[in-house]
């Protein structure tokens, strides 16, 4: 996205009123109703403010304020998880049930279960979330409200809230799901009622628009380091081995890369923003060709997304629209023996595919860490009556976002920035790269 046409406004989040409630929470400081930082915090940027005269970019920081817009007496909450699962979901649920519960003191705070569709469902009832029931969820991969994929109707979602008396609710979800919080939040205000709609960005592809980091990510990565040390065991075991680990990221390769740099053992890593070819002199076969003769072994990650321009496929989607990818960690595995093959070139290839142990495994320490606070700033945003926003990071300040400016775009590895120039270093890998 181009930065540079941002305004001032675009940060603008909604507010449902004047706080008027002093908050219950105990806590040693409070932030600013109206506390902001900078955008971008860079020499250049900051100067050419300067220079130019003018408005500085700013975000409101999240946080708890000293008033409050609801009355936590009379405050109900409910929270919904939607779309892929991912490591942290029960950490945020649980902190901010536990948030709302004994720091807010409101009386109730419930779950609709399996994503929109229990919203939209009145047959399928809520579950009420008290300290009882999330007890020790922290500690287990999953959702425990379940989640499912696919749009519902708004307006009977809407109808579902209001019949439930429900102030506040948090939507724990990725690209899809922030777009259909963006849909309740316009129809919320189009009826004009005071129900606050709190998104927390959960993509495990760490491809939100202006969210530094999504939870779940760094276990995710740090969970495919392990596919990667064990397919490079295997690859060194045999004569001229070929490891390939295929990782998740439909859109996004952040996963693939932040592996690869992590393992420093991947001697190739495709993602869906890179283009490559498999035949030729700059093309895969032949660098990986070479890289046996030289070294005796080959280890290769690949993203979901990746290489599907060249992969033959049909036109199907999923649930949620989203176009079906072919399976290109074991596409090319076949590519790559077939052509292997062809050339009389013995080679032994282990092929191991993590994604949904990856996506369930309960998150790392410091991504429990980081969903606790998500939890907690969440709570703190829908108590102080913002809607319409998304709870981010961004500059190591935790951030309110207005959900319309977090889903204007995916966020893709650049490959002219730092990460995909360290994915580079690490595996030399730049004769097979087209767009560098």
């Amino acid at each position: 996205m181009d930065f540079s046409l941002l305004k001032k406004e675009d940060f603008d989040v909604t507010k449902l009123g004047e706080p008027k409630y002093k908050s219950p929470v105990q806590i040693i400081s409070f932030i600013n109703e109206n506390e902001r930082f900078l955008f971008d915090i860079s020499e250049t940027i900051v100067q050419s403010y300067i220079n130019e005269k003018k408005p500085f970019l700013t975000l409101e920081r999240g946080g708890p304020r000293e008033k409050i817009f609801f009355n936590p007496e009379t405050t109900k909450a409910a929270i919904v998880t939607c779309g892929g699962l991912c490591p942290g979901i029960n950490n945020v649920i649980s902190a901010i049930t536990l948030e709302l519960t004994l720091q807010y003191k409101i009386p109730e705070v419930i779950g609709y279960r399996y994503g929109f569709k229990g919203i939209a469902d009145r047959s399928m009832a809520s579950l009420k979330l008290n300290l009882e029931i999330v007890n020790g969820i922290s500690d287990i991969g999953g959702s425990i409200l379940g989640s499912s994929r696919g749009p519902q109707d708004i307006s009977s979602m809407i109808d579902r809230l209001i019949e439930d008396n429900v102030d506040i609710l948090f939507i724990i979800g990725g690209d899809g799901s922030m777009k259909g919080a963006e849909a309740l939040y316009n129809e919320v205000q189009r009826r004009r009622l005071k129900i606050s709609i709190i998104a927390v960005p959960k993509t495990i592809d760490n491809d939100l628009n202006f969210i530094s980091k999504s939870f779940g990510f760094q276990t995710a990565y740090s969970k495919a380091v392990e596919s990667i040390r064990c397919v490079h065991t295997e690859s060194v075991g045999y004569e001229n081995g070929i490891g390939i680990v295929k990782v998740m990221g439909r859109h996004s390769g952040a996963i693939a890369a932040f592996a690869t740099i992590s393992s420093n053992e991947v001697n190739f890593c495709l993602i869906p923003e890179m283009e490559f070819k498999l035949e030729g002199e700059k093309g895969l076969f032949s660098a990986l060709h070479q890289r046996l003769l030289k070294r005796g072994h080959a280890v290769i990650v690949i993203a979901e997304g990746a290489a599907q321009d060249i992969i033959p496929h049909g036109n199907e989607t999923d649930a949620s629209g989203n176009k079906k990818l072919i399976d290109s960690g074991s596409w090319l595995r076949d590519q790559i023996k077939s052509y292997f093959e062809k050339i009389n070139f013995n080679c032994t290839i282990k092929y191991i595919d993590p994604s949904y142990i990856i996506r369930s495994v309960p998150a790392l320490p410091d991504d429990a860490l980081f969903c606790t606070i998500l939890g907690q700033y969440a709570a703190h945003a829908g108590m102080s009556g913002r809607t319409g926003m998304v709870i981010g990071q961004w500059n190591h300040f935790f951030a309110h976002l207005p959900i319309k400016l977090v889903i204007q775009e995916r966020k893709l590895v650049n490959l002219r920035g730092s990460i995909w120039s360290s994915v580079l270093e690490s595996t030399g890998q730049n004769m097979i790269c087209t767009e560098i």
